[in-house]
């Protein structure tokens, strides 16, 4: 007999400590009844009960919960669409696309106007005019 009641103390700890840790890291909106150190105190003064309320009344249930009991009843409720990955989107991976292709073409004509200067330089060094087409540096 000792037995049981020790283990009957220790799952209302377990459930104190439970819904202590619940309690205190739900958000603001989802507590409901009673401020937050209300149920605190509750669950705290009376382990039991208050763990057992704080569960059924306390919180708001998450829109997952109890999903497979619903039975038809809300299930005419819409889901919101969930947000779609950047790697799924389409018009995402388009203007990653066209942002490289710009960029590539930037840096090519970069190199490009860098390697025409360099020849200019060279071809001055060696006394030869620039060639056709090119525009002189100012």
């Amino acid at each position: 007999m000792a037995r049981l009641g020790v283990l009957l103390f220790l799952v209302q700890i377990v459930l104190a400590v439970c819904a202590l840790i619940s309690c205190l890291s739900a958000e603001e909106g989802k507590i409901r009844a009673l401020p937050r150190i209300a149920w605190v105190l509750i669950i705290l003064f009376f382990p039991l009960v208050g763990s057992i309320a704080w569960f059924i009344v306390g919180r708001q249930p998450s829109p997952g919960a109890g999903k497979g009991w619903s039975g038809g009843i809300g299930g005419g409720e819409r889901q919101r669409p969930r947000p779609v990955a950047p790697d799924d989107d389409p018009e995402f991976l388009r203007s990653v696309e066209e942002r490289a292709q710009q960029q590539d073409q930037e840096l090519f004509q970069r190199w490009e106007e860098d390697l025409r200067r360099r020849e200019d330089d060279l071809r001055r060094r060696d006394g030869e005019p620039p060639r056709e087409g090119d525009r002189p540096e100012v």
